[in-house]
């Protein structure tokens, strides 16, 4: 890195250390702090200031030193845009000019609790979106449910405004996906409109939102609910700012909008590629459990304060109140934590109706909060952490109230305490003795909450949630078992079992496909112990046949009667307890989020993990994680995504004396099935683990053509395994970028080829054979570097265009595929599978501006080595260039430097300048 790159990253670090408040006080570094700091002799360091000053990088504050500061930077934390001459001032005060009280009190985000925090670099990101220009970028928002996405969205358009990116009447439009998910017609018509004629019912013309939110915003909620065509929709109005309405073929219509979408979900998994990319902004909400402990305290003073100013009195609440309530969150976050508050305030507010306070102490909340003081006592460090910062008796002033957006549709538009004393008053007219009204209230103020937040956490009816993993099909054989049962065994049913019926069936049916063993151990005794709901098993048996003419085994009647007498009788003593482990912030909290909202279960543990760290980090992170578990262990099943998780077994058990099993290749649909045996009934870990390493997910079953037993293509290598089964996998995932249809591909060893390839031949139609040895067989032969090379995609599409529909996808597998093997074996930190997408992309941009083809064996190349480029830049261990840079092509050097300007925008990632060198070099 040149001398004057160093000394400006140097003060761009340190003016990013300022908060916005902090600026009227004396912000900067001088030239004597930066020459001892990075050891370069002052006068250098002063004439690089001045250079940087004349270029308009920083700002220059007047004074004894002379303090810089960087003006990017500055920009983004006032919201004003600088201009690009150099500029120097007496103090930063002058940026704000005379109305600097009056700045600082109407910023949109000074009052969010963490701007300074845990979501400093979040806030930084919004206030970038909004400032780019010339109309900003276009961001999506991901945290669970009850972050705080739609406040963090309404403070994001407020900021415009206030820095005057947005006119104050600028439209802003909310929209929820999910309230259309399933009319993807319906759905599209209200955010592009739709012209008279569009679809049945459409008797005038609609504007759509997007027409609507022209010069503002448009905030798309649960974004990952738009079917393929609307997000196709959607960037292609972001690439143009063009659009048609529904029933209009030409896309004339035009208007300004900054799309902001908000998801619960793995956006690289719930959205299509082609719409990530085009929003170059992702701001993660993270969970309020992984939020410090101070501002988890301060977030429940906040809601504390809006109820007291809500009724109009102060609320004393106690120590051991605060404890439970910060720990009765399981999965719902600030929203469930209010929801939770606004109950016992309102419980506190009965039973103390003619005080001048509301009073919360421990005795006095719900018993199923109580319940989070004991969760949170096995906690010991939060426990600690949490005396910090509050006292014996907290005291909330209902004169602190602050308002943060203005029309929350969060907020209930009712009065709770008012409801109360308008009943209260009414039932003690009529001589009602006071516990009754108590009692009566109480559960009338449970209705009223309850039935609010509903309509924001239950969009999809239990059937809608399951119909996301099962066919319909399957679904309604569930529910007529479900009938079935309650009618013979005179027992209620209710959404668990039928959640739990619903993925057994369809891993069943999927197990039945594959004629895999069905493994259950120890269940023998169900029969003898449950006569009756071994029965209604056989019954059970008789319809899945009818249904799905197979054949139910033996075993099969021992689950259904377990599973239908296990419904009343679950033993929560001695569980097994899943643990997930995923890389990413908020990757296996969101899987655990979905399992817990379809299932209902607690004994599920997630731990997350950013990529930047180290194993040793994630290794004590798991055994804290299992210490905490507050209860007698019979195992751990831990579930991870990849690397050096599956090493981790060992430790655990040791450090824990746990039993532990681990599988890796961790999914939402893998973890549904975890979560259903292991909460079931007692089954034996060992039996668990078995099982699931069988499972093929919940997927609807492929209907066989006439001709996919007849079709096959062998793949030959020196032994029939190893690296016969990795050709195998290659030419599987090209064929699956060609066809729809399935084409098996069998792996067989040199040895005897022709003579077994003869005996393949008798069963089966073989199309091709592709490896190191011809069989000398009636059918085509590609060679194995052949199929590397650019040349090998096209030849196999070329034969099975002959027997099948090719579909024209522009994907190199062969480049991807290899590629990530590789960066599997040199990265560390950054997980190959999420950053194989980038690096496709910037082979993409760099041939385009070179306007040339590479061989695939050049793609590879420059492929792996990007990839271990971005792992250095992320140890911040880049390599140093020695050669001669006047001998590289400039051309390529540009081409190279817009091309990794991909890396930047979607990760993040900035390469050096030598970094770019090697690349051109390779070029």
């Amino acid at each position: 890195m040149k001398r004057i790159e160093k000394i400006y990253n140097y003060i761009c670090e340190r003016s990013n250390e300022y908060t916005l408040e902090q600026l009227v006080g004396e912000a900067g570094v001088d030239a004597s702090g930066i020459s001892e700091r990075l050891g370069i002799l002052r006068n250098n360091v002063s004439m690089e200031l001045n250079v940087l000053f004349k270029m308009g990088k920083i700002i220059k504050i007047k004074g004894r030193p002379v303090l810089y500061f960087d003006k990017e930077t500055l920009e983004r934390l006032c919201g004003k845009k600088l201009g690009p001459e150099p500029l120097e001032v007496g103090s930063l005060r002058e940026i704000f000019g005379d109305n600097e009280d009056v700045f600082f009190d109407k910023n949109p985000f000074k009052h969010l609790i963490g701007v300074n925090g845990s979501l400093k670099g979040q806030v930084e990101q919004a206030k970038a979106a909004i400032l780019y220009p010339p109309n900003g970028l276009h961001t999506l928002i991901v945290g669970q449910t009850g972050v705080g996405k739609t406040l963090f969205v309404n403070m994001m358009y407020n900021y415009g405004k206030f820095c005057e990116r947005l006119k104050e009447n600028a439209p802003f439009k909310v929209f929820n996906c999910a309230d259309y998910y399933n009319n993807p017609q319906l759905l599209v018509s209200h955010i592009f409109g739709h012209v008279k004629g569009a679809f049945t019912g459409a008797d005038t013309d609609k504007q759509g939102l997007v027409e609507e939110a022209n010069g503002g915003i448009l905030f798309l909620d649960e974004i990952h609910r738009l079917p393929p065509e609307g997000q196709e929709m959607i960037f292609y109005f972001m690439d143009t700012g063009t659009f048609n309405k529904l029933g209009e073929t030409d896309r004339k219509r035009r208007a300004r909008v900054l799309i902001i979408g908000a998801t619960t979900e793995e956006h690289t998994s719930s959205l299509i590629k082609t719409f990530i990319r085009r929003i170059p902004i992702v701001i993660t909400i993270p969970p309020l459990q992984q939020r410090p402990i101070q501002e988890q305290v301060d977030i429940l003073k906040f809601l504390l304060t809006n109820e007291a100013h809500r009724v109009n009195k102060p609320i004393r609440i106690m120590s051991e109140a605060v404890k439970a309530l910060i720990a009765s969150v399981s999965y719902g976050n600030i929203g469930q934590l209010k929801s939770n508050i606004q109950l016992v305030c309102a419980k506190a507010f009965v039973n103390g109706i003619n005080k001048n306070y509301i009073e919360i102490d421990f005795k006095s909340l719900p018993e199923h909060f109580k319940s989070g003081l004991l969760t949170l006592g096995a906690r010991r460090q939060e426990m600690i952490e949490l005396d910090k910062y509050i006292d014996e008796q907290i005291i909330i002033s209902h004169q602190e109230y602050k308002v943060l957006v203005e029309d929350d549709q969060y907020e209930p538009p009712f009065n709770l305490y008012k409801i109360i004393e308008g009943k209260a008053a009414m039932l003690k007219a009529e001589g009602v003795q006071d516990e009754l009204i108590k009692n009566f209230i109480m559960a009338d103020i449970n209705l009223h909450i309850k039935s609010f937040y509903n309509k924001f956490n239950t969009h999809l009816s239990t059937r809608q949630r399951i119909l996301k993993i099962v066919d319909r099909k399957l679904l309604e054989l569930a529910e007529e078992i479900q009938l079935l049962a309650k009618q013979r065994l005179k027992r209620d049913y209710q959404d668990r079992f039928l959640y739990a019926l619903s993925l057994h069936l369809s891993a069943l049916l999927r197990r039945l496909e594959s004629n895999q063993a069905l493994q259950y151990a120890n269940i023998e005794s169900a029969v003898r112990e449950y006569p009756d709901e071994y029965q209604v098993a056989l019954e059970i048996k008789d319809i899945i046949e009818d249904n799905y003419s197979v054949e139910i085994p033996k075993e099969e009647l021992e689950y259904f009667t377990l599973l239908l007498s296990s419904v009343h009788e679950i033993d929560q003593s001695g569980q097994i307890s899943i643990i997930v482990a995923a890389h990413g912030n908020s990757t296996a909290s969101s899987m655990v989020n979905v399992v817990q909202k379809l299932l209902g279960y607690d004994n599920i543990v997630a731990v997350d993990m950013p990529l930047e760290v180290s194993p040793k980090d994630i290794l004590d992170k798991i055994i804290q994680s299992v210490q905490e578990i507050n209860h007698d262990l019979k195992g751990i099943l831990l579930l991870v995504d990849m690397g050096s998780l599956t090493n981790f077994e060992d430790v655990i058990a040791e450090k824990c004396h746990v039993k532990v099993r681990t599988l890796d290749m961790v999914s939402t649909p893998l973890l549904l099935e975890a979560a259903r045996k292991v909460n079931e009934f007692g089954q034996d870990l060992d039996d668990i683990y078995t099982s699931l390493q069988n499972f093929q997910g919940y997927g609807s079953r492929k209907k066989k053509r006439p001709h996919e037993n007849e079709g096959v293509i062998l793949t030959i290598c020196a032994s029939g395994e190893g690296t016969a089964i990795k050709l195998k996998e290659l030419v599987e995932d090209i064929l699956d970028n060609m066809v729809d249809e399935h084409i098996e591909v069998i792996p067989l060893s040199s040895k005897n080829v022709r003579e077994n390839a003869e005996k393949i031949q008798q069963k089966h139609k073989i199309l091709a054979s592709v490896g190191i040895a011809n069989p000398g067989i009636n059918a085509p032969f590609v060679p194995l570097e052949t199929l590397i090379n650019s040349r090998g995609e096209k030849i196999l599409k070329n034969i099975i265009r002959n027997h099948f529909s090719v579909v024209e996808k522009k994907q190199n597998i062969v480049v991807k595929n290899l590629s990530e093997d590789s960066l599997k074996q040199f990265l560390t930190y950054l997980n190959p599978a999420k950053i194989i997408s980038v690096l496709e992309e910037f082979l993409s941009v760099l041939k385009k501006s070179l306007k040339r083809e590479f061989t695939n064996t050049m793609e590879i190349k420059l492929m792996i080595h990007c990839g271990c480029a971005l792992e250095r830049m992320v140890i911040q261990d880049g390599l140093v260039y020695k050669g001669d840079k006047g001998s590289i092509n400039p051309a390529y050097v540009q081409s190279v430097k817009r091309s990794v300007q991909v890396f930047k925008d979607t990760i993040g990632i900035e390469l050096t300048e030598d970094e770019i060198l090697f690349i051109a070099e390779m070029l």
